[in-house]
């Protein structure tokens, strides 16, 4: 073999090493299923009942998601996939953030969403949705929802596709952590007064 084919051979080895880590989810399992130690295992250890209050009537004055993820229902663990419900009220809004593990694929149930997410080139893709509407966001970007109706509720649900897709809200994550305040300024281009400003409104 020449050198030249042994170059572009471990090129080509290397890239396709890179596509299938950049591709890759939750790790696939040598069982039909895992259980958690000391675990009864029957119907009910594959059943999950955390959503049923969303269904009672409820009156509020926040956004508030309620997750079905490997946390909350550890049958879930290995299988690659989760749930949200995400409630609206009127007006309200589910700050930009990232899910470093999945896409998630939206499925708008109640009232109207303004949704969006941000590619790599910096490019905004949005779009209203409606009741019975569906919007994907692609694996690890930055995107949002927001209820502009201040009157009326919005209900969506979001399916995953891992059993722990993880959560980065932008907002918190900047100002709500003990980044230095000469960093955050100089990264938004502005002072640290405005910085410290910012972070008051995330204190306890």
């Amino acid at each position: 073999m020449s050198s030249t084919t042994f170059k572009a051979l471990t090129l080509i080895i290397s890239v396709f090493t890179i596509m299938q880590i950049s591709s890759a989810g939750d790790p696939d399992i040598l069982t039909d299923f895992i259980v958690p130690p000391n675990t009864t295992l029957d119907g009910n250890f594959f059943t999950f009942t955390g959503f049923r209050d969303i269904f009672s009537p409820n009156t509020l004055s926040a956004f508030k998601v309620q997750k079905a993820s490997k946390a909350e229902f550890p049958a879930l663990d290995g299988q690659s996939v989760s749930y949200a419900v995400l409630e609206f009220p009127g007006g309200s809004i589910n700050p930009p953030h990232t899910h470093p593990r999945s896409a998630e694929l939206l499925f708008n149930v109640q009232g109207s969403l303004q949704v969006g997410f941000v590619d790599t080139t910096n490019k905004l893709f949005t779009q209203t949705l409606q009741t019975g509407d569906m919007f994907v966001f692609p694996k690890g970007l930055v995107h949002f929802q927001y209820n502009s109706d201040t009157q009326k509720p919005a209900v969506a649900i979001s399916a995953f596709g891992s059993a722990s897709a993880g959560t980065v809200s932008i907002p918190s994550t900047l100002f709500n952590t003990t980044i230095d305040d000469n960093v955050l300024a100089l990264a938004f281009k502005t002072n640290v007064a405005t910085i410290q400003t910012l972070k008051k409104g995330f204190a306890p």
